[in-house]
């Protein structure tokens, strides 16, 4: 991992400049910018690289190797002994795969070359850390420091742009300097530093809890045949084993009682390890703030205190599982959702649900929107399954500092729409993204801003990560629900992640609602964008558990949303009230079946979401 001489950066960018189509620049303006003169004497002296990855999660790994590949001097920061991140030291075994409607594999490039390396869908964790140390060593273009934490990003004196980062390497203070900065940390930490915004967990949406996390562990002497023949002949679609992975028996952990309320289990992912144990992805602890290390040290020995009652219960209860014993646990948790920062664009959970490509593509995902359970009362959902979607470039450049760019998990996308873009197949895409246009913006004098907004610029980006195995390829999907008088209602309640369709798209419009239905997603409405504006008592004291909502009960509903009370009015003359106010509009009156009818879910988003908008709570689109 020795830095490239003079000679082998000019051969790289040379390659770089080929692959450019139609760039007509002489021999001499190949090179890299020169180390720049610092602004004042005053900062700290320190080497001088070309792009600094901050982070050496897959995401890291394949920024660094990226940069390395066009010429770059890049230099890998990783705070533990070794790479992979969340892969190697929380155990994350099991790959969540992203295809489009073909079948097609969409993350490819460095992630397929990892992917290769290692035995499939689900893998062992000493092999993933060995082909990603191998992966880097290969690059000479690489300088890898290992447990090396960072510190705090230097910054210009103006505060606007990133200059370098300090780091603490064994107690040792160092300072590196580079053109472009790539922040691959699970969490943003440089990005936050530097005084980007951004938002935690999901409070973009009046969420203020985060996505419960997760402690991985093993289990030894577990039967896989018998695990594959139960959960291939269950009959059940969203269940099922190969010969890595296994994911199912939601039912039967439903009965799991811990003997402490922050934990739960959920059905279980399984990945299978060399040594013939599994890795569990299933255990739940809430409550762990995932920027805190004292809580996320607590976290892990509240889980450590349950997993022998856990383990109990799968050899009670679990096929497969008869002779099981707790074999691993991992060193770190899963933690799932933390910083998202705000960027040139925010991908948006309809982005992803209407299946939207971008002419700044730098990435496609195809995973369902996976959202965690927040707390011991609820569940986790699918909100929906997109078919293929494209990520912009503009998710990965922060607003206000310049010269950094983010990707992973943490990048600008919405808490709902991370659902889906979290998993690491798509964070891998977006490093190396970050990683090609460092370097080309670097080459070309300009700012990866100012890139965002220049389509030439951009296309030479994805040329150039075409050229490394990426596939970028247009699409355009239709939207199957546009043109439904109904679907504007829903866009807006899945805007706000209130309801969802599940792995089969299904808004469930033509289902008679329940009160009970109307009541609790208004409620949720409310509680997210207009917290104590709605009397909860009065709304839910109308409502009953599963009687079919009719016209008149939704208006007396709609009465209270609107602080009114719904007793004021006859029945009989409800109706004509909201007429003469102008509260029904045309697409709610064409459709009304009569007073006493039963609604579907159609007229009731309808209905809700008409009298948000015109309470102001929810925008008119």
């Amino acid at each position: 991992m020795k830095k490239l001489g003079l000679a082998g950066l000019v051969i790289g960018l040379i390659i770089l400049t080929m692959l450019l189509m139609g760039c007509d620049q002489s021999e001499n303006d190949l090179r890299l910018p020169k180390e720049p003169a610092l602004p004042s004497a005053t900062y700290p002296k320190g080497q001088y690289y070309d792009v600094i990855v901050v982070g050496g999660e897959p995401e890291g790994v394949a920024a660094a190797i990226a940069a390395a590949r066009l010429g770059a001097r890049t230099l890998l920061l990783e705070k533990r002994s070794g790479l992979g991140g969340l892969m190697t030291f929380g155990k994350l075994n099991s790959i969540d795969m992203n295809y489009g409607p073909k079948g097609e594999l969409l993350t490819r490039g460095v992630f397929e070359e990892f992917f290769k390396k290692i035995d499939g869908d689900s893998f062992d964790v000493a092999q993933a850390k060995k082909a990603f140390h191998q992966m880097v060593e290969k690059e000479q273009n690489i300088t890898l420091l290992l447990n090396t934490k960072f510190v705090t990003p230097v910054m210009s004196p103006e505060g606007d742009k990133i200059l370098g980062v300090e780091v603490d390497k064994a107690g040792e203070q160092l300072f590196f300097y580079a053109g472009r900065i790539i922040d691959a940390t699970q969490d943003a930490d440089v990005a936050a530093a530097t005084g980007v915004p951004y938002t935690i967990g999901s409070e973009d949406i009046g969420i203020y809890k985060n996505m419960a996390q997760t402690l991985v562990f093993g289990v030894g002497g577990v039967d896989w045949r018998e695990i594959m023949r139960v959960l291939n002949g269950d009959k059940d679609p969203h269940t099922g084993a190969n010969q890595l992975s296994a994911w199912g028996f939601g039912r039967e952990m439903k009965n799991y009682q811990p003997s402490n309320p922050r934990v739960r289990m959920r059905g279980l992912n399984i990945g299978r390890q060399q040594d013939g144990s599994v890795l569990i992805n299933a255990l739940h602890i809430f409550g762990v703030d995932g920027l805190d290390p004292k809580a996320k040290a607590e976290g892990i020995a509240l889980a450590e205190a349950e997993l022998p009652r856990i383990v109990e219960f799968l050899r009670q209860n679990i096929p497969g599982f008869k002779n099981g014993y707790l074999a691993a646990v991992a060193p770190e948790l899963y933690v799932r959702q933390t910083r998202h920062i705000q960027g040139e664009y925010t991908l948006t959970i309809l982005d992803v649900l209407e299946n939207r490509d971008f002419p700044d593509r730098i990435a496609h995902g195809s995973y369902p929107v996976d959202i965690q359970s927040t707390s011991p009362a609820n569940h986790g959902f699918v909100i929906g399954d997109p078919q293929k979607y494209s990520i912009p470039f503009r998710c990965l450049v922060p607003l206000k500092v310049d010269n950094l760019l983010v990707a992973g998990r943490s990048a600008s996308f919405s808490s709902l729409a991370m659902g889906s873009a979290r998993v690491i197949p798509i964070g891998m895409a977006t490093g190396q993204a970050a990683g090609v246009a460092s370097v080309y913006s670097l080459y070309k004098g300009i700012t990866p801003r100012d890139l965002a907004f220049n389509q030439e610029g951009i296309s030479d980006v994805q040329r150039l990560l075409i050229a490394q195995g990426a596939y970028l390829k247009p699409f355009d999907i239709k939207n199957p629900w546009a043109g439904y008088w109904w679907y504007p209602y829903v866009r807006a309640l899945l805007s706000l992640g209130v309801i969802s369709g599940g792995y089969e798209n299904n808004w469930r419009q033509d289902e008679i609602m329940p009160e009970k239905a109307f009541v609790n997603i208004a409620w949720e409405v409310a509680q997210r964008r207009a917290p104590g504006q709605i009397d909860g008592v009065a709304l839910r004291r109308l409502a009953k558990q599963n009687v079919p909502l009719t016209g008149v009960k939704a208006l007396q509903l709609q009465m209270v949303l609107r602080g009114l009370d719904p007793n004021s009015i006859p029945p009989e003359q409800i109706k004509q009230h909201f007429v003469d106010q102008g509260w029904l509009n045309q697409d709610i009156l064409s459709r009304w079946q009569g007073d006493n009818m039963p609604l579907p879910r159609s007229m009731g988003y309808a209905m809700m979401v008409e009298t948000f908008r015109q309470l102001g709570i929810l925008p008119r689109e």
